[in-house]
């Protein structure tokens, strides 16, 4: 195309900054390779064959074909092209998950997020197996051929009953929890998550009388509402039920710290960015306007209805 352009060998080796005579030799090879003369050497200017006048224009459309194959390429290796199987844990706020797959969206457009709702455990297990790309997990997690993102830190705090003489208080420690059950999920689901919230709860002077089991966070406020325990959550987990109340512990011993993990030998180009983006998301307030009462709030919500007028 130089040469084409220039029709001057000696001046398109000098925008090609090589020297004339590889140029003249890859021309040549070029030639015998097609089987046809593509420049006219007969006069003191060189001038483009009819084949060469048609290579031109099909050699601008090559050259334009692979530029934008690179560049397809270019978007895959920096994550910004494919599908990317992301897991995400079951308690995962709605609001969250609609802010994080937005701004996936946003950032990254040509990339298909295939979600999936999936516990620690089974994503760490997915992750080693390649049929997960990135997933949340639930820290601690022990896995050396994991790579792991910027961490995002939740604030715990006790899930009782709204009629527990607990819940008048404004604030709990772990020991005055004494004598209540807690409710966890099963230690399968997060191993080391499991473990920590048990020794932590030991050290500040509560051993559940009893350990229940229990995935579903619906599951979960059933069994806190029918006075079979207490649990440990973030206070997003009150919002939509009134009859159960949330209360922050002194000291504020236990965070659930989640982040985005991958496989270290093989990771998808698109993880680093999702793990940018969740750290983002999962570290921002809440904005659900289905907030719960104020903390100091004792009595359950009022329900109004407005007054229908007496027909007859």
């Amino acid at each position: 195309m130089v040469v084409a352009e220039e029709l001057h060998f000696g001046r398109a080796a000098e925008a090609l900054g090589i020297a004339q005579p590889p140029l003249s030799q890859a021309i040549q090879r070029l030639e015998r390779e097609l089987g046809v003369e593509l420049f006219d050497r007969s006069r003191r200017q060189i001038a483009l064959t009819t084949a060469g006048r048609l290579l031109l224009g099909e050699a601008r459309a090559l050259l334009a074909a692979e530029e934008r194959a690179r560049g397809l390429m270019r978007m895959v290796r920096d994550g910004r092209l494919g599908t990317l199987r992301a897991g995400v844990p079951p308690d995962t706020p709605a609001t969250v998950l609609q802010a994080l797959l937005r701004r996936l969206a946003d950032r990254l457009p040509a990339v298909d997020v295939d979600l999936h709702e999936l516990t620690t455990g089974e994503q760490v297990r997915m992750l080693a197996e390649a049929r997960l790309d990135v997933g949340l997990v639930h820290h601690p997690v022990d896995d050396a051929d994991l790579l792991f993102g910027p961490p995002a830190r939740v604030r715990l705090g006790v899930v009782l009953p709204r009629a527990s003489p607990l819940a008048t208080a404004d604030r709990l420690t772990l020991a005055d929890l004494a004598g209540h059950d807690l409710i966890l999920a099963p230690r399968a689901t997060a191993p080391g998550w499991y473990d920590h919230v048990l020794d932590v709860c030991r050290r500040h002077g509560f051993t559940p009388g009893r350990v229940r089991h229990a995935r579903d966070p619906e599951f979960v406020l059933g069994l806190v509402l029918a006075g079979r325990g207490v649990t440990v959550e973030a206070q997003h987990a009150v919002r939509r039920e009134p009859r159960v109340t949330w209360r922050p512990i002194v000291d504020h011993p236990l965070h659930r710290v989640v982040s985005a993990a991958w496989s270290a030998q093989a990771p998808h180009p698109a993880a680093e960015h999702f793990a940018r983006i969740a750290a983002e998301t999962l570290g921002e307030p809440s904005r659900d306007p289905m907030e719960v009462p104020a903390l100091d709030a004792e009595r359950p919500w009022s329900v109004v209805f407005a007054r229908q007028p007496v027909i007859g």
